[in-house]
């Protein structure tokens, strides 16, 4: 069978006021846009365009032995609706996605009705699906493979897993992924970038998620490694790790506003093995708000990693360890010397209190008194908590902001033994110069000061 890639001309304006808000005018799509749908062949070995326009009408897979090439500077548009009218791209085990944009020309992912210049609020989500890659990596699951959530059970193309750590799924860099988690069901959205089983061959760099209803970015398993991420004003975590995820992330930032939004970075786990185990460095994670419940962070279940030389801010609670008595539980795994929280930096967080920083939390125990006081103390492992501002940034208002910390003494760096990360004389996802400017929306709708550049 062979994929759908039409030309169509031009629908009359598709409203879009009932999800979006949008301004009286609209983009519209010129008389000749190319429609990408799948009745099963899947993309085929094809390159998408910049001087062309791109339509994603349902889900669309790359399938296993294809490769799909996105020139910089390539706008892909998706149709907006829920349940099985959502539209999505997926590349499948096997398949490669080759979307290599620049600063100057990114590659952008949003709604149909999107003309880039505020016809959509930054704020509006769920409109359409988002972006999934599965691959050969492996993945705490039952005989080693899963089906992604959010798609057929029915279809084996959303099957990822394996045995390669190096599997090779492809280059997204100077990407930006706008308006997605569309609704499939009750509690079932898809995620702005999901990683479902990818490997460390894989290149994840200068990738943004704007405005998912759901999780930003969800790393189910795999060994895949990102640097220059961004994960902005999406409605659940920022950040997700579970299903044995073991890779890394450096420069990587989350930014909620408002009340929407959870957890800026979750770890979870399940019984079984490889086990949930990320290293983290200079992240800059800024939550909703003293005002607003949520943690900055949380290790469930048996998950362990690092988080180091990263900046929290304006959370009402710290960083939470899950104790549950069981030998395996995170608690344990922090005991045993899995878990390093080492040389962060705190402010308005945890009531701005060294002592509500860094806890413990049970679901079926009630006195965590013992535990929560052993966590607690580790926050002296060269963590800080300043008590002036550090950066400018209003988490009630989508506002102008300046991302780069105002304060250079912020104590000692960590030195991390994995040779992947870069060195670095500084904490967070920044130093001296702001590598969101030109291709992050945050730049394009003005939304960084001149000083954060």
């Amino acid at each position: 069978m062979k994929k759908i890639q039409s030309v169509k001309p031009a629908l009359s304006f598709f409203l879009l006021l009932a999800f979006m808000g949008c301004r009286d005018s609209e983009y519209v799509l010129p008389d000749e846009y190319v429609t990408i749908s799948d009745n099963g062949g899947g993309t085929g070995t094809t390159t998408w365009t910049a001087d062309k326009e791109y339509l994603l009408d349902g889900v669309v897979f790359v399938n296993e032995g294809q490769t799909l090439t996105i020139e910089p500077g390539t706008v892909i548009r998706a149709e907006t609706g829920q349940a099985e009218n959502a539209s999505a791209l997926v590349v499948t085990r096997g398949g490669k996605i080759v979307a290599e944009g620049t600063p100057e020309n990114p590659i952008i992912f949003t709604v149909k009705g999107d003309d880039l210049e505020g016809s959509v609020p930054i704020e509006n989500n769920g409109l359409w699906g988002g972006v999934i890659i599965l691959g050969n990596a492996p993945v705490n699951a039952p005989d080693g493979e899963s089906a992604i959530e959010g798609l057929s059970l029915e279809d084996s193309r959303t099957l990822y897993g394996g045995t390669d750590e190096s599997d090779n799924s492809g280059i997204l860099k100077y990407v930006s992924i706008r308006h997605g988690g569309t609704k499939l069901e009750d509690g079932n959205e898809i995620n702005g970038l999901t990683l479902g089983g990818v490997g460390n061959g894989t290149t994840l760099e200068y990738v943004e998620v704007i405005s998912n209803r759901d999780d930003g970015f969800e790393f189910f398993g795999g060994t895949v490694n990102g640097r220059y991420l961004l994960s902005a004003f999406c409605g659940d975590d920022a950040f997700d790790f579970d299903q044995g995820y073991a890779g890394n992330c450096q420069f990587i930032v989350g930014l909620q506003a408002g009340a929407t939004g959870d957890l800026l970075i979750e770890l979870s786990d399940y019984e079984g093995h490889p086990k949930t185990r990320p290293t983290i460095s200079n992240a800059t994670l800024i939550g909703k708000g003293m005002d607003e419940n949520g943690e900055t962070a949380r290790f469930d279940n048996s998950s362990a990693g690092t988080i180091a030389n990263s900046l929290f801010l304006h959370q009402k609670h710290g960083i939470y360890i899950e104790y549950s008595g069981d030998n395996l539980d995170s608690y344990q795994q922090f005991i045993d010397g899995h878990i390093k929280i080492m040389n962060n930096v705190f402010y308005m967080v945890g009531n701005n209190s060294a002592r509500q920083i860094l806890g413990v939390y049970s679901k079926i125990v009630s006195d965590v008194t013992e535990q929560d006081s052993i966590v607690n103390a580790a926050f002296e492992d060269g963590n800080n908590l300043l008590e002036d501002p550090l950066i400018l940034y209003n988490p009630q208002h989508i506002d102008a902001m300046n991302l780069l910390p105002s304060n250079s003494e912020l104590g000692e760096i960590y030195n991390l033994s994995n040779r992947w990360f870069e060195d670095t004389d500084f904490k967070g996802a920044f130093g001296p110069d702001n590598w969101l400017k030109d291709w992050s929306i945050l730049h394009n709708r003005g939304l960084l000061l001149p000083g954060g550049y």
